[in-house]
């Protein structure tokens, strides 16, 4: 049985430490205070943009240089990362948080689904399939307690759907972009800022953190999770295993869930105890040892 390619390896690495990063998302929200969620996305974004800049300016090159990329890739970033915020944002205010993320947690499979359609994309197995579904069920399980979803609640359901259909399209798209540089991101994110600005402005009321800790949460924010996670998650997708980076996924709502506990929000129970080994079992079993896509 042949071995990964070793740059595929290494992209998948990459593309993991994305992943390590959104797992701090709930905890440092938590430590953030009242700040809205579009004007977080905004600071996050900003942040992000400042990161680009510095690596430019480091590496003697101009900033409007590297804001040069293709049309496309601008279209399908900037909709992709700030489509998603939107979208999510808009779900979880017009239904129940939990049904909302669960809804919106189909994006890992839908990113080993649609990896087979690349041109480059192999067949799919049941082991990717069967994997993934054991992420999903464990994720279920993770977040349940009272799942009820009610037709009141359509207009969420629908836009956590779109999220997830979102942020999976965008993933796997992305790969025909791959002459495009990952710090490109840090322009993506700029013109996701200035929406994000936008619908602070129309939807929200401007809260600013009351202390030094919640302005380190939000400056790490901008630093991991919402904001410099996604070059690492860029460069991951556009060289790596698109279906083992999906299979891994599911493990964001567990380590952020023992995060939260580490911090002391949450108790241990046997039914985290359960997802665990769903999650972790089906991430192993998902985790393509052979092919290249």
């Amino acid at each position: 049985m042949p071995h990964p390619q070793p740059h595929v390896m290494r992209g998948t690495l990459i593309g993991g430490v994305a992943i390590l990063m959104w797992s701090s998302l709930a905890v440092l929200t938590a430590w953030s205070g009242g700040v809205p969620p579009f004007m977080m996305v905004a600071i996050a974004f900003t942040v992000t943009f400042g990161i680009a800049v510095v690596r430019w300016r480091l590496a003697g090159q101009r900033v409007v240089d590297r804001l040069r990329q293709p049309v496309g890739a601008w279209l399908l970033s900037v909709g992709g990362l700030f489509g998603y915020h939107f979208l999510i944002f808009f779900a979880l205010k017009h239904a129940p948080a939990v049904e909302a993320n669960l809804v919106n947690y189909l994006w890992p499979l839908l990113i080993v689904l649609f990896s087979a359609l690349l041109p480059d994309g192999l067949r799919l197995t049941w082991r990717h399939l069967v994997g993934t579904g054991m992420g999903l069920a464990g994720t279920a399980v993770l977040l349940g307690g009272g799942l009820a979803f009610r037709p009141e609640h359509h207009a969420g359901y629908l836009a956590a759907l779109l999220a997830a259909l979102t942020f999976s399209s965008y993933s796997v798209l992305n790969r025909r972009y791959a002459h495009v540089p990952s710090d490109a991101v840090g322009g993506f994110c700029l013109a996701g800022a200035g929406l994000a600005v936008v619908c602070h402005l129309l939807f929200e009321t401007t809260v600013w953190p009351a202390d030094a800790v919640q302005w380190l949460a939000v400056l790490a924010l901008g630093l991991g999770p919402a904001g410099g996670a996604f070059f690492f998650w860029d460069h991951g997708v556009k060289h790596g295993n698109l279906r083992t980076l999906g299979a891994w996924c599911y493990t964001i709502p567990l380590m952020s869930t023992g995060l939260l506990l580490a911090a002391g929000v949450g108790t241990p129970s046997l039914r985290i105890a359960a997802a665990c080994a769903l999650i972790v079992g089906g991430a192993v079993l998902a985790t393509d040892r052979r092919q290249r896509t």
